[in-house]
């Protein structure tokens, strides 16, 4: 089940709502628990077992970690930290990379050893990393344990968040899990929020998927150089519409809810360096890594060896992390590669160029690297990137390209538009010139717009995707 769908707008949510809303406080995070575990077990009903495993596993390590800080005995609060990560980290690298280790292993040796062809459990990669943080930070000293069992179980399998993130540390919602105090301000602006991101996902997102998945498609002996600059531009814009759009509509429900998570996208597309880019894309990814991996590292606060290396380890982890896939670890090295680079050569130089020059250059390494992402087979990859430079393909441009260009070149101008602090602006100064009370009823109107337009395209839809969906 994905928030884009019918069934979970009208079939799910509202009795999901009605019911949290009907109990006493103290029983909301029950309902929550059992709402998310039904939520999951809709589309993968035998994961749930997984997923209880390290709810129980998580809970039980913070407990033992807290009992040995009380008593002074370093030794259980250790070990209880060790089971804690092995174990998540193990259930994840079975369940995630073991054929691709299998065929690691193959290609090295003489063996040939079969694969597993273990389905990916939804959202194994964004719980494990949450629970993970849990531990470490009681380990650390920054939150209490929790006592409360479904407490617990209500962060790790709470469904607004589950499945895509944004990925939620303990510390964060911590103090909401146990005290909140839900309102109708906050439901208002969850509702808004959540609008905005099923616009952002269903008119925009899945319509510029059609155009990336058409060229893609297409061998790239058969494109048109044109037509692999479409597509790619096509895919940079869908990939932050689809996953931005679902992180909107997770911090929409979650204020519903009563939880207020950290925002996950600041325009990254916005950005004058990939160093600028990366702090507004994915924001709550890279904290966790920042916190839980670079930090302990020694970050940059050893040599500029040391400095180096722990880039590039946070980036091999960040790319393989995405998928168990070469693709996904070439485009990591990617972007660690670059930021060296920004940190050590260019970062001067770029504070010397134009405005538009820097966003230029960060806007052309940022679709380089989506090439690199779109392509899990590094074959089919290589083939584009060739197209892209006009060394293969079927020449500059041809009438195909032209007419996808031509005819989706509203939604291209939409979607960039969109993807910019520009409309969110421009809405803000529209509504301080009509008043308070026209620019409210204003607002309305146009996410009723939204709400009714996108509802409009779920009832007909075959194509409705979602990139991060198992990750």
């Amino acid at each position: 089940m994905v928030f884009s769908s019918l069934l979970f707008l009208f079939r799910f949510l509202p009795p999901v709502l009605l019911v949290y809303f009907l109990v006493p406080r103290r029983g909301r995070n029950l309902v929550l628990l059992l709402a998310s575990l039904l939520f999951y077990a809709w589309g993968e009903p035998v994961y749930v077992v997984l997923m209880l495993v390290s709810t129980i596993v998580d809970y039980c390590a913070g407990r033992a970690i807290a009992f040995g800080r009380r008593r002074g005995r370093a030794g259980i609060a250790r070990v209880a930290l060790g089971c804690s990560l092995v174990i998540n980290l193990s259930m994840l690298g079975v369940m995630k990379y073991a054929d691709f280790a299998i065929g690691i292993v193959n290609s090295l040796t003489p063996l040939s050893l079969a694969a597993l062809h273990i389905a990916l459990p939804i959202g194994i990669s964004f719980y494990t990393f949450q629970t993970m943080s849990y531990t470490i930070d009681v380990y650390r000293g920054e939150v209490p344990a929790q006592r409360s069992l479904i407490t617990f179980g209500a962060f790790v399998t709470s469904f607004p968040q589950l499945i895509a993130g944004p990925v939620v540390q303990y510390k964060t919602v911590a103090q909401e899990l146990s005290g909140r105090r839900e309102n109708t301000a906050d439901f208002a602006e969850g509702v808004r929020r959540f609008t905005i991101g099923l616009a952002k996902k269903v008119l925009i997102a899945n319509q510029l998927g059609e155009v990336f998945d058409e060229i893609a498609a297409t061998q790239t002996a058969h494109l048109s150089t044109l037509a692999a600059w479409v597509g790619i531009a096509a895919y940079t814009l869908q990939i932050y519409f689809d996953f931005s759009g679902y992180s909107d509509m997770a911090i929409g429900l979650g204020r519903m809810f009563g939880f207020h998570f950290l925002e996950n996208f600041e325009h990254p597309y916005e950005s004058a360096s990939v160093t600028e880019f990366w702090r507004r894309w994915h924001i709550s990814m890279g904290t966790w890594f920042r916190e839980y991996v670079y930090i302990p590292l020694g970050g940059n606060r050893c040599t500029l060896a040391k400095q180096i290396r722990n880039i590039a380890i946070v980036w091999f982890l960040t790319g393989l992390w995405h998928g168990a896939s070469w693709c996904f670890v070439l485009w990591g090295l990617y972007y660690g590669a670059i930021l060296v680079l920004e940190k050590l050569v260019l970062k001067r130089a770029l504070r010397r160029l134009p405005a538009a020059l820097r966003h230029g250059y960060t806007m052309l390494l940022v679709l380089f690297g989506w090439a690199i992402f779109a392509y899990p087979d590094m074959a089919d990859g290589a083939g584009y990137f060739r197209t892209l430079f006009g060394l293969a393909g079927r020449g500059l441009c041809d009438s195909g390209a032209l007419y996808l260009l031509l005819t989706n070149a509203l939604l291209f101008a939409v979607a960039a538009i969109g993807s910019t602090s520009l409309a969110a602006r421009a809405g803000r100064r529209l509504e301080a010139q009509a008043g308070a009370a026209l620019g409210a009823a204003a607002e309305i109107a146009f996410l009723a717009a939204l709400l009714v337009l996108s509802v409009a395209c779920l009832v007909n839809a075959s194509y409705n995707p979602f990139l991060y969906f198992r990750f």
